[in-house]
């Protein structure tokens, strides 16, 4: 219940909250956003457990001791490494294998008895950084994750756009545009097809690329090329370049106002003075000023991505 010093001035009820939870292959993360203002009130981690039954037990403890902790009932997000089939409602593309074809969402709804909104990652990532991240303000925000693997995102003023079946923004998964002779023959994605960003874009993509097959950490690329590197130098080159079109693509399909990079290879620098300039040769408008920019909220933008799946007039169920 709300008391008077919980009241701010203009009105507005503090006690109110929203739990977003990032559900991870080896962690999950939970933490307690205010309704009113996105504040973080509290924030947990614990390991994922690694089977169904009990991810869900553990979702459901999370979320009870956080109530317990701020005395109320939040609204409950959670973010997933997949999708949820609109015609089945059962979660599909999972990474954690053992969550596919299960549904993930009616069951926490039924173990914490109030309403869950289960959504892709990359889309919580994208909407928390067009909410109130590096995005904020921007009508239409591509947020793209640079990662282990490549996902994205689309957010419509302020509304996630998931598309007929519940995959839009799945930019890891289309054709490296524009492609070299010298980029034939395309590698062989997970997904079966040949070409996809991912096999280009993804970390393991460049440290394969700059130190050879088995290689999946970028660390220090920037520093080995800037010390006159040569296989280093080559990786960037290639990797901005390719970026470059992926960006380019989008802008000339999408025109988003913004495009927002996250995962680990968004921490390089180089990206954000050489990618803009190299895009213009490949967009089809005679000037482009589309920024591409870093995320706001690095790793939490998964858990508060999945709190603001829930808008500041909803609760609950």
């Amino acid at each position: 219940m709300a008391t008077m010093e919980n009241i701010t001035a203009d009105g507005m009820d503090m006690t109110g909250y929203r739990i977003g939870i990032d559900f991870g292959g080896t962690k999950i993360e939970i933490a307690a956003l205010a309704r009113a203002d996105g504040r973080e009130l509290a924030r947990r981690r614990i390991a994922n457990p690694g089977h169904y039954a009990g991810a869900v037990t553990a979702i459901r403890d999370l979320v009870a001791g956080m109530d317990a902790e701020l005395g109320g009932s939040g609204s409950v997000g959670i973010g997933i490494p997949g999708s949820i089939s609109p015609e089945s409602g059962l979660i599909k593309n999972a990474n954690a294998t053992w969550l596919n074809n299960q549904p993930f969402g009616r069951d926490l709804t039924e173990s914490l008895g109030r309403e869950v909104r289960v959504e892709n990652d990359a889309n919580c990532f994208a909407l928390s950084e067009a909410v109130d991240g590096a995005g904020a303000g921007r009508r239409v925000v591509l947020g793209v994750i640079l990662g282990t693997g490549m996902g994205g995102g689309l957010v419509v003023e302020g509304k996630l756009l998931t598309g007929a079946h519940h995959i839009a923004g799945e930019w890891g998964h289309i054709p490296l545009p524009w492609p070299r002779i010298t980029e034939m023959p395309f590698p062989k994605c997970f997904c079966g097809n040949e070409g996809c960003l991912e096999r280009f874009l993804s970390g393991p993509a460049l440290a394969q690329d700059w130190k050879g097959a088995g290689h999946r950490d970028t660390a220090g690329i920037e520093d080995a090329a800037e010390a006159g590197d040569i296989a280093a130098i080559g990786a960037l080159d290639r990797y901005v370049d390719r970026l470059a079109r992926a960006c380019a693509m989008a802008i000339n399909f999408l025109d988003p106002d913004v495009i927002v990079l996250g995962g680990g290879v968004s921490n390089l620098l180089s990206i954000y003075a050489r990618v803009p300039r190299l895009m213009l040769r490949y967009v089809i408008t005679p000037q482009c000023d589309t920024p591409v920019i870093r995320n706001q909220h690095g790793d939490s933008s998964g858990v508060r991505g999945a709190a603001w799946l829930w808008s500041a007039d909803e609760t609950a169920a």
